[in-house]
């Protein structure tokens, strides 16, 4: 399984993989370190958005095999994101503020305009 994660550098940059959305899965191990947390708060926090029914747990969780042997938990992008908008820590703020810049980047690409042209007495209808 191809698998891309999402870090914090020295100086608080976001850097989010250039791989698709659905290639972003993160260990538990990995998560603690990008938000900043123990590994009972994550694990107390997953639970929590689990049974509120936010995320469901066959879609944002699976159980893979490492090549040395060892098998571990990871979890999908939607799952991280709904743990930095729920943990309240320095750097769940960073990647919220990550988050939220890139929702709100324009798209370089023109809009298309369409328009109608009606005659002069035509009544116009929504």
């Amino acid at each position: 399984m191809k698998r891309a994660i999402i870090t914090i550098d020295e100086q608080g940059r976001v850097h989010f993989p250039n791989a698709n959305a659905n290639d972003i899965w993160m260990s538990t191990q990995e998560l603690v370190e990008l938000l900043g947390v123990t590994f009972p708060t994550l694990s107390s926090n997953i639970r929590a958005i689990y049974k509120s029914g936010i995320v469901k747990k066959y879609e944002s969780e699976r159980y893979i095999t490492l090549p040395n042997g060892n098998s571990i938990d990871i979890y999908s992008l939607q799952m991280i994101i709904a743990l930095a908008f729920r943990i309240d820590t320095c750097e769940a703020y960073r990647l919220r503020e990550a988050i939220i810049c890139r929702l709100c980047q324009r798209n370089t690409k023109p809009d298309n305009l369409m328009m109608y042209i009606t005659p002069r007495n035509a009544k116009y209808s929504c």
